[in-house]
């Protein structure tokens, strides 16, 4: 999610592409899907795609749109905060500091989702029960079928342990990400009154 407006230039399009696919995925999954549903996954995938897309062009895009406009610095967070104090304003050629803490922290937030959603909805198991007549005959030549059932009984226990720490995980991370999303719209908002700069506008396909 992209910030600070630079200059009287634009974003260029793979950015707004990333910036506003992932807003669409966020708000798919949270208002129109249901959970764990066939929507929702693919949707996480298409979420996964965007994230990597949006880290690749942050290697090779333009100035504005690379890692290297913006590192994550909270010492040059804490100085701009004492420009806003100061009512001090400077130009950024991408994201002002407390934006590009903002960006980082939304990618990894984000990260943290697609990969305990991954775990949860991930390939389905590559041995199931029942299994094949041969399988349960060689097992059934040193255990008894009854162990057999709970020997899978007991591994279908531990994948759910698994999955619930991965659901956790998955709901704690979107939860903070709509943090995230709120501080987000508040920090361009006041952007915007104190700069002056079409912080929003900049992101829209045309905005200038």
């Amino acid at each position: 999610m992209e910030q600070q407006y630079i200059g009287n230039s634009r974003w260029d399009p793979i950015v707004k592409i990333t910036h506003w696919g992932i807003v669409g995925v966020v708000i798919w999954n949270a208002l129109i899907v249901g959970e764990g549903s066939i929507a929702h996954i693919y949707a996480g995938y298409f979420l996964a795609a965007l994230v990597a897309l949006r880290i690749f062009w942050g290697f090779v895009g333009p100035a504005s749109a690379r890692f290297t406009s913006f590192p994550p610095s909270p010492r040059r967070a804490m100085a701009h905060i004492g420009d806003i104090l100061a009512n001090k304003k400077e130009k950024h050629i991408s994201h002002n500091p407390l934006g590009a803490l903002m960006a980082y922290a939304v990618w990894a937030c984000l990260g943290v989702i697609i990969a305990s959603g991954i775990a949860m909805a991930g390939p389905p198991p590559t041995v199931e029960y029942p299994v094949s007549l041969r399988e349960i005959v060689r097992e059934s030549e040193h255990e008894s079928v009854g162990h057999y059932e709970e020997r899978y009984e007991e591994r279908d226990s531990e994948e759910d342990e698994a999955e619930e720490v991965f659901e956790e995980v998955h709901e704690a991370a979107v939860n903070f990400l709509y943090l995230l999303i709120f501080l987000h719209i508040v920090g361009v908002a006041f952007e915007t009154m104190r700069s002056g700069n079409r912080t929003v506008t900049s992101m829209l396909p045309r905005g200038k």
